[in-house]
């Protein structure tokens, strides 16, 4: 990963929310929804340490799932609707709040990577 100073500090979560590249913070950080670019257009950057793994998939279940969770358990206890009432509201809610959420995550996962230089654990010297 190659970390230049010539470039000044972007913030991880402004570009990681916004999708640019975490050096420059102009090019675009993904050639489509989820997948990666291989390299930034603007700086050149290469994207290939960029690996968030399971990380963006994890915090966005958790956050997902207490704030939908949440705001269907509120409305059970109030209105108390049929089940229907909750498949309707309730499963498509989940659906936007977890593709809202992915991509941005994401983004700001590699930021953080590139920021602190985060590579694979290596063995030996």
């Amino acid at each position: 990963m190659a970390f230049d100073d010539d470039y000044p500090p972007q913030s991880p979560v402004s570009t990681g929310m916004a999708g640019r590249c975490p050096r420059c913070g102009q090019g675009r950080l993904f050639e489509g929804f989820l997948k990666v670019a291989p390299h930034c257009p603007a700086c050149g950057l290469d994207l290939k340490f960029a690996d968030a793994g399971d990380g963006p998939a994890v915090f966005v279940t958790l956050l997902a799932g207490f704030v939908v969770l949440g705001l269907a358990l509120i409305t059970e206890l109030v209105y108390e609707p049929p089940i229907w009432v909750h498949l309707v509201i309730f499963l498509p809610l989940t659906l936007i709040v977890c593709l809202g959420l992915l991509r941005p995550l994401k983004g700001v996962l590699v930021a953080l990577q590139y920021r602190n230089r985060a590579e694979q654990a290596r063995l030996g010297p």
